[in-house]
């Protein structure tokens, strides 16, 4: 306070004595006061004692002498514009709370612009032009202000070069010995297809989207045991799995500085030629599975795997010299042998009807020429993949067919039966660790359902340059890291199971909990109130909104959330919930 400078304020004192009576008696009084300084000393004169007013009066004046502007409570204010919020709030929630923005990098326009494609990513993911008019109508437009594709695309650029030590704090954190006792790690591989002819990663290849004539990219996707993404490559869309694993797999040390990390891969990826390559090139383990020719291969008339094993259990061990200090565990999933008997009879009598058409047609004479029925034929059997299971007998005026009995006999014994490989030893790893080690491969599949279907729209890519591309695919997994974590918290409230049950018996499917069971038959929780999908949820989080309302009689605003739901308040709940617990 400058010298002589003047300032009035209303002052409460309480204090208490002790009457007559003895009794303790509380005095308040509410002065009006102006304080001073002079000779370099506060000092301060009482105007007026105001004790006698109403406790509301004292309050508004008090409150008026401290600059605030007081509004007639009989004027109707006005909301100016509202604007979605409460899905955007949990989402920065989450992310505060896992320390997510400074996972990112210091704080700067360009992080800001980050965390808000996140966020759109999960709540509408499209375009980036289409996310600018999206911010628009969310309090995102009102938060960064004026935004354009020019800068969501040097935010992206950005994001790439912070990628390597956002993974290696991710894989420290996540694939470390605190938060990865069994030191697991799962990677696999899946595709996206592309539009436009210029992107340099994009090839024609085995398309996992079953989207025929379409260029692609592929992906793979490092993950821990429950399915969290750690990091993701980028790969031209001809790569071949293997591949696509030895280069993960030689970054590992660097990302997570564990050297004693076993990989969990797929039967198509973890080859023996990349056996071979994580022996030499790293201190790594390995869990996978056999190819199929492999498992012909064991159940030959002198093999180690006859089905006699399967007589009173549905796993065993066996060994082979082609596998020198590796464990093969058979096993046999008599659900799935039904399931692909099955398939296989309903495969051989689609196959059987077209062929019948070809002879007919030969025989009528309308197709001559063992050329055109050769071609006739082999897309047929080609088709279904079941040419191996017809003796077929080809003439220029003739054509027959039967089916090679022994060929289906031979298959059909191995119906339901998969071999699990690893170099782990029994006392690090038991054989029914092992097969639910490998069966846990389909928490990645989750991530790649995660990012193409409608939670995060991974597909198709619109990008030209390999950078953006690379950077686009990183932006979607660390989307996908926020969903997992929202996923998991928000489960009590969505029809996800809780506690799925580890069955006794590891070769056989994993079924619900009774909890999640009664939640999908009912579409109820426990306490009576609806359960809802987690797409579901998120738009109603989003019914919270954040309106712009003005003074009456004046030009200023001010912005007021609008109160939660009861069940929006319970979604902000379960959030703080699950960062208590994932940071213990």
């Amino acid at each position: 306070m400058e010298q002589g400078a003047k300032a009035m304020h209303v002052a409460i004192n309480t204090s208490r004595r002790v009457n007559k009576a003895g009794v303790e008696v509380e005095y308040r009084s509410a002065l009006v006061r102006r304080t001073y300084r002079e000779g370099g000393k506060v000092k301060h004169e009482t105007l007026g004692n105001i004790s006698y007013l109403p406790e509301r009066a004292i309050m508004d004046l008090k409150a008026s002498l401290n600059g605030k502007r007081m509004v007639d409570a009989d004027a109707r204010m006005q909301i100016l514009r509202t604007l979605p919020h409460g899905h955007i709030d949990a989402i920065y929630a989450m992310a505060r709370g896992l320390r997510f923005e400074s996972l990112l990098g210091p704080a700067s326009r360009n992080r800001d612009l980050i965390m808000a494609l996140l966020a759109a990513r999960i709540c509408k993911p499209t375009s980036k032009l289409a996310t600018l008019n999206w911010f628009a109508d969310t309090t995102l437009g009102t938060d960064l202000g004026p935004t354009t594709t020019d800068e969501l695309y040097a935010a992206m650029d950005w994001l790439l070069e912070q990628q390597p030590r956002i993974e290696r704090q991710l894989a420290r954190t996540h694939l470390g010995p605190e938060h990865n006792p069994e030191a697991l790690a799962l990677f696999d591989l899946s595709s996206s297809w592309v539009t436009g002819t210029h992107n340099p990663l994009a090839k024609f290849g085995y398309s996992r989207d079953k989207k025929r004539g379409c260029e692609q990219i592929e992906y793979g996707m490092l993950a821990t045991r429950a399915g969290l993404p750690i990091a993701v490559r980028v790969f031209p869309g001809n790569t071949a799995d293997p591949a696509a694993f030895i280069q993960i797999a030689k970054e590992i040390h660097a990302l997570s500085g564990v050297h004693d990390l076993a990989m969990v891969g797929d039967r198509g990826m973890i080859t023996n030629a990349r056996v071979e390559d994580l022996k030499k090139d790293t201190d790594f383990s390995w869990v996978t599975a056999l190819r199929n020719t492999d498992i012909q291969a064991l159940a030959e008339d002198n093999g180690p795997l006859q089905m006699s094993l399967f007589d009173q259990q549905n796993l065993a061990e066996i060994t082979h010299p082609k596998y020198p200090g590796e464990r093969l565990i058979a096993c046999r999933n008599p659900a799935l042998a039904a399931k692909r008997a099955h398939k296989r009879t309903n495969l051989l009598e689609a196959t059987e009807e077209k062929l019948e058409t070809i002879k007919k047609a030969v025989e009528a004479g309308r197709l001559k020429g063992s050329g055109k029925i050769g071609v006739k034929v082999g897309k047929v059997a080609g088709k279904y993949n079941m040419q191996k299971h017809f003796n077929l007998s080809i003439e220029d005026t003739a054509f027959t067919y039967t089916r090679n009995t022994g060929s289906i006999a031979r298959e059909a014994d191995l119906d339901g039966i998969y071999v699990i490989r690893t170099n782990l030893p029994a006392d690090t790893m038991d054989a029914p660790e092992a097969v639910r080690t490998y069966k846990s491969l389909a928490n990645v599949e989750k991530i790649f359902k995660t990012l193409k279907t409608r939670d995060l729209g991974i597909r198709p890519i619109r990008h030209y340059t390999e950078n953006r591309t690379r950077a686009h695919v990183f932006l979607c997994m660390l989307a996908a890291h926020l969903t997992w974590h929202l996923r998991t918290a928000w489960s009590p409230l969505t029809f996800t199971d809780e506690n799925r049950p580890v069955p006794e018996e590891p070769v056989a499917k994993v079924e619900r909990s009774a909890a999640a069971a009664s939640k999908a038959s009912t579409r109820k929780l426990d306490d009576g109130t609806a359960a809802t999908s987690y797409q579901d949820l998120l738009t109603h989080l989003g019914t919270r909104t954040r309106n712009t309302t003005s003074v009456p009689g004046t030009e200023a605003t001010f912005e007021l959330l609008s109160l939660p739901t009861p069940r929006q308040q319970r979604a902000m709940d379960l959030i703080d919930h699950h960062i208590k617990n994932h940071r213990k």
